[in-house]
């Protein structure tokens, strides 16, 4: 008996939808980086982009545990000598959570070609209301 090898061209894509409000955001990122990679399904295929839709509402209200929002930090830096910046991550969840929850996604994909296209296919949103309405998205309990 051969081994099973998904296709490019016959995944179907479904959306899902999970709720960030009240969970921790580690746990979400988790969830939301699983499905976007295809590891739940029974015919993932590690070189095939197999992954589906995600939809991440209530960003603001994801909770970050133990002292993580005081002591942990979002860095970047331009390149330029002293360009490095900070944002605590009280002030990051308090201005922009959605750019919080992507990071924590994105940093759970491989760092490849099949990373890339799968963080494109997660949209996150702070409130309650999304976009993808029309797609008809499933809800993923976490």
């Amino acid at each position: 008996m051969s081994t099973y090898m998904a296709k490019k061209e016959t995944v179907s894509r479904k959306w899902y939808v999970i709720d960030a409000a009240g969970k921790p955001l580690g746990k979400t990122a988790v969830a939301a980086a699983t499905i976007l990679r295809g590891k739940h399904r029974p015919e993932f295929t590690p070189h095939v982009d197999c992954g589906e839709y995600v939809v991440i509402i209530n960003a603001e209200k994801a909770v970050l545990t133990g002292k993580k929002l005081t002591q942990k930090y979002y860095r970047r830096h331009s390149g330029y000598i002293g360009g490095l910046k900070e944002v605590q991550y009280k002030t990051l969840m308090a201005t922009r959570p959605e750019l919080a929850v992507e990071l924590a996604v994105k940093g759970m994909l491989p760092k490849n070609s099949i990373g890339d296209k799968a963080i494109t296919r997660l949209h996150v949103y702070r409130g309650p209301e999304h976009d993808q309405k029309s797609q008809k998205p499933e809800t993923y309990e976490i």
